[in-house]
């Protein structure tokens, strides 16, 4: 579990940076966010769900579980056919994708076991080799599997989504915002994603049309 409170001198130090982004940290307050710490499932779950939505991923991917006796493992998924894969709702090419990440990890072109230990570029680097693994997925394994502190994926939807509606820009904007803002955020990255992450998970950006209209419906209610 990666426990973020609004004392960290991180988050401090982010919030003297980007006055906006500060003000929503302040309404967020203290989050927990629970790391995927089995990084094989990890994984294959991101790759499930390239492309589809949240809902569809969840269910491909507890039949999956099912499918290998509720853990998965190399073993498992070098045994389990494609056939097999595509019937349980994966893709044939996402069955691929799996079926390499198993072959990839046994003949030790990705070390799993010891990827904890090296940098962010190393890890990137060994990700992307996998077929199915791009920036996005690599980037997602950074932050919500090993907790690293300085990764932003400016290609998130959600991360750009909530971008969007926390500094009032278009959408077409939205990606490009992130790329300008990546510098002034760094080297606490992570903690903005995480932010912008939770401003969707609490309804903030789906109950309100800017974070202007959030603060003044709080005073309200004072």
């Amino acid at each position: 579990m990666l426990h973020i409170t609004t004392q960290d001198p991180a988050v401090q130090s982010i919030c003297a940076k980007d006055p906006k982004l500060k003000q929503l940290i302040s309404l967020i307050g203290d989050i927990d966010i629970p790391l995927r710490t089995d990084y094989l499932s990890s994984i294959v779950r991101s790759m499930i769900g390239q492309q589809i939505s949240v809902n569809a991923a969840s269910a491909i991917y507890a039949r999956l579980l099912d499918l290998l006796g509720g853990h998965i493992t190399v073993d498992g998924l070098i045994m389990t056919s494609k056939e097999e894969l595509r019937e349980v709702g994966l893709t044939m090419r996402k069955a691929e994708y799996v079926k390499d990440l198993a072959d990839k990890i046994v003949n030790r072109d990705l070390d799993l076991h010891h990827i904890a230990a090296y940098d962010d570029d190393a890890i990137l680097q060994q990700l992307i080799h996998v077929k199915g693994i791009g920036k996005w997925t690599a980037e997602m394994f950074l932050i919500l599997s090993l907790g690293r502190p300085d990764v932003l994926a400016v290609d998130d939807v959600g991360i750009q989504r909530a971008a969007q509606w926390l500094y009032g820009v278009e959408k077409s904007e939205r990606r490009q915002l992130l790329i300008e803002k990546s510098p002034l955020w760094a080297p606490e990255r992570s903690i903005a994603s995480h932010y912008l992450w939770e401003a969707i998970h609490v309804g903030f950006v789906q109950d309100f049309k800017s974070l202007e209209e959030l603060i003044e419906m709080r005073n309200k209610r004072k």
